[in-house]
């Protein structure tokens, strides 16, 4: 369990509450519309998503995914997922009522320190060109933009142009995680 001021980041768990608390926010349009899937429409997709996505995270040695709880209430409002793959894939989730408030920057945060003082080197975070709040979130970490690239992201299928993002935790400032770029055809770099 992690704390920070006003949120504990801990386990998500299947447990009615936290099922819930997910459905509630993976079942949300708006909170979706950068995700790679489509908004759940049951509790029974939810469950099925936390045996696929989450349960299957748990079981890699290195890879997290933390449930954002209110401390005043143990609410859970979002999540931050990292992937152990090699990408070290860092993401966030929050209901849309809590957007603006700091949350989610005060809870990645905290997942940084954690993920630091548990000998990561670095993470990455990609963000669709449209997600401006995303982006910002990734800069007010200390995240640095890379490069961007195209992909055509399933299952939604269609085309996403994405700002890859990168935090090296050792300093070593010249690491660049490269196998987007590598990946996909169409890569440049912006000003950003």
């Amino acid at each position: 369990m992690i704390e920070t001021k006003r949120l504990i980041l801990r386990n998500i768990q299947e447990t009615q509450t936290d099922l819930t608390a997910l459905y509630k926010l993976l079942s949300d349009e708006e909170v979706n519309k950068y995700l790679p899937w489509y908004p759940l429409k049951t509790i029974e997709d939810t469950k099925k998503f936390y045996k696929e996505y989450i349960e299957s995270n748990y079981q890699k040695s290195n890879g997290y995914y933390f449930v954002i709880c209110l401390k005043e209430d143990n609410d859970p409002i979002g999540y931050i997922a990292v992937s152990g793959s090699e990408s070290h894939d860092f993401g966030y989730g929050l209901q849309k009522k809590y957007w603006g408030d700091g949350l989610i920057t005060e809870a990645s945060e905290a997942a940084i320190n954690f993920l630091k003082s548990q000998g990561w080197t670095y993470i990455t975070a990609t963000h669709d060109i449209h997600n401006v709040g995303s982006g910002k979130v990734m800069k007010k970490l200390g995240m640095r933009y890379n490069y961007s690239y195209k992909e055509r992201w399933q299952p939604k299928d269609i085309e996403v142009t994405f700002r890859m993002f990168q935090l090296n935790l050792d300093g070593n400032q010249e690491r660049v995680y490269k196998e987007y770029w590598d990946k996909y055809l169409e890569h440049f770099v912006e000003k950003v």
